[in-house]
């Protein structure tokens, strides 16, 4: 069996019934900054969030509408052991140890290597490897904290920041990033080809806004007639 007869969900490859592991793991990935590695990370959080507005009525109970109210903020943290005596800006390449000396923003890359990438032509596994680079745009660090204590001697620092935008590249380590492209968009759905919506332009829409060609998609024209099954056109 190939798959869950349920959920379809991955337990062996279907040619040679070989076994298969399908779980992410966190040990497939790079977090660099200048393409330098950062090393001795314990964790890092990023969280995207934006608030919903729900609309209601005068006469009428229950929602009758619902849209976004806000941009999409992006924020994160990283814990990193105090490693090759670099403390937590300095191994994200910066020329400071402090929040107050930040003048400039920077980004952060983080690289998925997940799975082989393969030769078309020969359809054998290539040297290099299909890659998820997440792009976390323009980052502003707004807290640095640490402590020496008795109880553990090993000196931990966390660092949390904020960034303009952050959006999601498919593509091979060592190519030019194909920024805002629909064709390097990551949402292809996965192993078991997941159903996404309908490539129309609506649809493309979605797939620049996550590959970086647009900070946002809420802005775009046609935006009402989103859903009704034509030809929408921005």
């Amino acid at each position: 069996m190939a798959q869950s007869p349920n959920t379809q969900s991955t337990l062996q490859y279907k040619a040679s019934g070989n076994n298969k592991t399908s779980t992410a793991l966190s040990t497939n990935i790079i977090i660099k900054v200048n393409n330098t590695p950062v090393g001795a990370v314990q964790s890092l959080n990023i969280t995207e969030q934006r608030t919903i507005k729900m609309i209601d009525e005068v006469g009428t109970d229950g929602h009758i509408d619902s849209a976004p109210q806000t941009s999409t903020k992006i924020t994160g943290d990283c814990t990193r052991v105090r490693f090759d005596r670099l403390r937590a800006a300095e191994a994200f390449s910066r020329s400071f140890v402090h929040v107050a000396s930040q003048i400039y923003p920077f980004d952060i890359f983080i690289y998925d290597r997940q799975k082989t990438a393969v030769d078309f032509t020969s359809g054998l596994p290539s040297n290099n490897l299909d890659t998820i680079i997440t792009v976390i745009k323009n980052v502003w660090i707004n807290n640095i904290s640490y402590s020496y204590t008795t109880t553990d001697w090993i000196i931990q620092d966390k660092m949390n920041f904020e960034a303009e935008t952050i959006y999601s590249i498919y593509g091979s380590q060592g190519n030019d990033l194909q920024i805002g492209t629909a064709g390097s968009a990551v949402a292809r759905g996965g192993e078991i080809s997941v159903k996404s919506m309908d490539a129309k332009t609506w649809g493309n829409i979605e797939r620049i806004v996550d590959t970086g060609g647009r900070r946002g998609s809420m802005d775009v024209a046609g935006i009402i007639t989103i859903g009704n099954g034509g030809d929408e056109i921005f």
